[in-house]
């Protein structure tokens, strides 16, 4: 079937296996069940464009965060209720309107925004709409927490200026956004958030949720093992002691000066023991800094409900890309693609394909390759890392990336070369047989096959 798709539809084909997506939502909504919070999980859209994804999303009960205009029409034409969308990011007037318009959640960034928000609402006579506010800048009582600043948000400390911003709209409650996966850090933000609701709350407001945004990640690899010897193995390579395991000794944040290791790795840590869902649970098992209790606890004696925006933790295992091989010569192998067409760079994600050769059963021995893109960049490499594969490949064999439904198939894609995007697929089970068809005609109602009544 893979083999059909790419001779039918072109190289590189992106197939999103839609009927997964239940799972994970089901896998996060255990866990807060666990915990006895209510709220929404909102799938961020811009994790990936497919409609099929998106449809069958909206028959379930996840809501979803969109981030502009174009998401914000595409939810809505896909089957989802204003009561089940957010609007994140930035917002110009189009989205604010459409937002007001529809009666959409709106998270706001700034006051400035909200003061946008209200003049929409009166100059064209809509009704109150929901916001929720995002704020920065939090810190600990006692021991200093490391926090980078972030560039979302208005600091918590200008929090009066934006309930008075929010005066004539309803204030759902308040969130954050942090690029990080360091737990302490995101204690710090959530007791933060808790401290501003009781702000909100003494200001005779009336909020009732708590959004923690995403970054909750997928564990990209089974065996923590394999991460550290490759990690340990890349340091010795920086260092000339043993020989590259990277296209000219790219070192991924690493480098030596006289002898020494220097710089840290900028890879994302593909061995993650507790992510997606587990990562949820032991957020909401931590101690809060300043209360030492655990921060799920707090929620619940709060009566706040617990919003969340994963986006590549409700896509684990909801998709591929798959690509043809162009020619094998040495230790490089050129594919019908290009780095942007599956961003495991632009992401510092190191992925293994898997090789699915034309012929059954291959003999050849397999050894370390580098997989070099279609354009006439330097820079247009796969992957930077060497990749062993346990055959050679020939021209004409297939490539293909797995769990590449979030962030990797349409996030960084363009029509360079003027080969258009990788077309998209839907991959589905209709009784006992595979089906499949373009990722804009997925609906989840699907004709019974002959083998049901």
């Amino acid at each position: 079937m893979l083999r059909q798709l790419v001779d039918g539809l072109g190289s590189p084909v992106n197939v999103v296996l839609p009927q997964r997506v239940g799972e994970n939502v089901a896998a996060f909504r255990a866990v807060r069940q666990r915990h006895r919070l209510g709220g929404q999980i909102y799938f961020a859209h811009k994790a990936n464009q497919s409609s099929a994804l998106l449809r069958e999303l909206a028959a379930g009960e996840a809501g979803v965060d969109v981030a502009s205009l174009g998401e914000l029409q595409h939810a809505l034409a896909s089957g989802f209720t204003p009561d089940r969308i957010m609007a994140t990011g930035p917002k110009d007037r189009e989205f604010l309107w459409l937002a007001a318009r529809t009666g959409v959640t709106v998270n706001a960034d700034s006051a400035a925004e909200l003061r946008e928000l209200t003049a929409l609402v009166s100059a064209y006579r809509l009704a109150r709409p929901r916001v929720t506010v995002r704020l920065s800048g939090f810190e600990a009582d006692g021991v200093r927490v490391m926090t980078r600043r972030s560039r979302f948000g208005v600091p918590v400390a200008a929090l009066d200026e934006v309930l008075a911003a929010a005066g004539k709209l309803d204030l759902a409650g308040v969130s954050y956004h942090l690029d990080t996966v360091e737990i302490r850090e995101k204690a710090v933000a959530l007791e933060g958030c808790l401290a501003a609701l009781d702000r909100c709350r003494a200001a005779g407001l009336r909020p009732w949720s708590l959004d923690i945004g995403g970054g909750f990640g997928v564990n990209y690899l089974a065996d923590g093992a394999q991460w550290e010897t490759y990690t340990s193995e890349l340091a010795q390579a920086v260092l000339g002691n043993r020989p590259p395991l990277t296209w000219n000794g790219h070192g991924y944040g690493l480098r030596a000066e006289a002898g020494t290791l220097k710089g840290s790795l900028a890879l994302y840590p593909s061995y993650r023991p507790a992510a997606g869902p587990d990562y949820l649970d032991k957020l909401l098992s931590t101690d809060a800094p300043g209360r030492r209790r655990p921060l799920g606890e707090l929620l619940l004696d709060h009566m706040i409900d617990l919003d969340i925006e994963p986006g590549r933790a409700l896509l684990d295992q909801c998709g591929l890309v798959v690509t043809r091989v162009l020619a094998v010569d040495e230790d490089r192998i050129q594919l019908d693609m290009n780095a942007r067409d599956v961003g495991l760079e632009e992401h510092g994600v190191l992925m293994d394909p898997i090789h699915v050769p034309q012929r059954p059963n291959p003999t050849d021995a397999g050894k370390g390759f580098y997989l070099f893109g279609n354009l006439c960049l330097e820079s247009d490499l796969i992957t930077r890392r060497q990749v062993f594969l346990p055959h050679t490949p020939q021209p004409g064999d297939l490539l293909v990336f797995v769990n590449a439904a979030g962030y990797f198939m349409d996030f960084t894609a363009t029509t360079a070369l003027r080969k258009p995007p990788g077309r998209k697929v839907a991959l589905y089970r209709s009784g006992a047989a595979w089906r499949w068809c373009l990722d804009e005609n997925y609906w989840p109602v699907h004709p019974p096959s002959p083998e049901e009544p």
